[in-house]
């Protein structure tokens, strides 16, 4: 164990009421994990981390811990706060190497988990965990969603996704890869299979375009897309990526890791209206992105990029706008470009099943306990709120177990709508 751990650890004041617990989405419990690493109990400490969030070691490396746990220590007013990410790393690194789950013995009921995002894996070893029969059905070759296509390697060890794919199928959970629901295989066949409920968690796959000239150039890419598998791209030595979120930091970060040598973020407004979090724009800084400021796109071309110089305005209703300066466009040269303005869901399985109905932006319409407009068909995650963080899709999925296990229960006790 490093020695800041225990350093660290030693620090933790145990407070009456712990503030830290209270910032986290999940309420991680902290102050009790921390006492039994310290009293020698380190495998203890590991369970009530792994049985409160199955995916405990994950948000250790990738939640905004400086905005929730982190943020609300108390020794943070003063000083430094207790490094909560690194203790519960090392924590939840430990159990899951010495972690056997029991076998479901799928007595309780047959549910479909269709998507190994952070919702569905989540959702795989809470129902295993009661004894269900599980199936997780993945598009791609490896589950993780998001989590292995999406985020970059120096953030997220895919290695980690691997270890707790090993969980699940230890725990009797069935994993059918390389599998869309909604191409050859509906919802219909999965209920017509014996399965009584289906979780629907695929994520936001589409990505957002900017509806500009010039966007279906050879060295224009979208973002969601480059972070799948960046080995294949070759940009080039300037790249220019559109867009200030957690993804286009990435997508920046990646850039460099991969041979390219001059990286520039392109934002319409400053600094202040980054949406990346503080520490993200940080660490790409650091690595040596550089940004472009006040400035938007009006037109992709073969030479790189035509961008104006832009100004921030406010509307008839208080919102605030930009819009280019006239007579300030000039080309930006790049040999490639890469636009991360947000991603929105793919309409493969709500098209091909009747009854799930979806709003204006194409997100799964829901109620508080993730049940859709179809009995049966339960969603979270970020098809139902947009992107949003794991440690959120974490939260949501904990109360939409609860409800499929209710549901079916209900079906086995012959309500006629559980």
């Amino acid at each position: 164990m490093n020695k800041h751990i225990i350093d660290d650890a030693r620090r933790c004041l145990q407070c009456k009421n712990p503030h830290c617990m209270q910032g986290c989405p999940v309420r991680t419990p902290i102050k009790e994990a921390i006492h039994l690493l310290l009293g020698n109990q380190v495998e203890l400490a590991g369970r009530l981390l792994f049985e409160n969030n199955p995916l405990s070691i994950v948000c250790s490396h990738i939640c905004p811990q400086e905005n929730q746990c982190e943020g609300h220590c108390v020794l943070g007013k003063k000083s430094m706060p207790v490094h909560i990410s690194a203790i519960e790393q090392y924590i939840s690194d430990y159990y899951l190497n010495i972690h056997t789950p029991e076998v479901s013995s799928g007595e309780s009921g047959r549910v479909a988990i269709i998507g190994s995002g952070p919702a569905g894996i989540t959702i795989a070893f809470l129902l295993s965990q009661r004894n269900y029969h599980v199936t997780l059905y993945e598009g791609n070759d490896q589950i993780g969603g998001i989590l292995r296509y999406g985020i970059p390697e120096f953030r997220l060890p895919k290695s980690i996704l691997d270890r707790l794919k090993a969980k699940l199928l230890s725990s009797g959970v069935k994993i059918r890869p390389n599998t869309t629901i909604g191409a050859c295989l509906s919802i219909d066949d999965l209920f017509r299979d014996g399965f009584q409920a289906v979780f629907v968690g695929t994520g936001v796959w589409r990505p957002n375009r900017l509806g500009i000239k010039g966007e279906s150039l050879g060295h224009v890419h979208f973002a969601i897309e480059y972070l799948r598998n960046p080995a294949v791209y070759d940009l080039g030595e300037r790249v220019l990526v559109i867009g200030a979120g957690n993804v286009a930091m990435d997508v920046a970060r990646t850039a460099l890791r991969h041979r390219s040598r001059e990286v520039y973020i392109i934002c319409d407004r400053g600094e202040s209206a980054v949406t990346a979090h503080d520490v993200e724009l940080a660490y790409a800084k650091m690595d040596g992105v550089k940004f472009e400021y006040f400035k938007s796109v009006a037109a992709f071309v073969e030479e790189g990029v035509l961008l104006a110089d832009s100004r921030v305005f406010s509307d008839e209703n208080g919102q605030e706008k930009t819009e280019p300066v006239p007579g300030t466009q000039r080309l930006y040269p790049a040999n490639s470009v890469i636009i991360a303005v947000g991603q929105g869901p793919r309409a493969v399985i709500v098209s091909s099943t009747e009854g799930i109905d979806v709003s204006s932006t194409g997100l799964v319409v829901v109620d508080e306990c993730g049940r859709t407009t179809r009995e049966g068909v339960f969603a979270s995650g970020d098809v139902v709120t947009g992107a949003k963080t794991v440690v959120e899709a974490v939260r949501v999925s904990r109360r939409v177990a609860d409800a499929i296990d209710g549901y079916v229960k209900g079906l086995a006790r012959g309500d006629s709508k559980a």
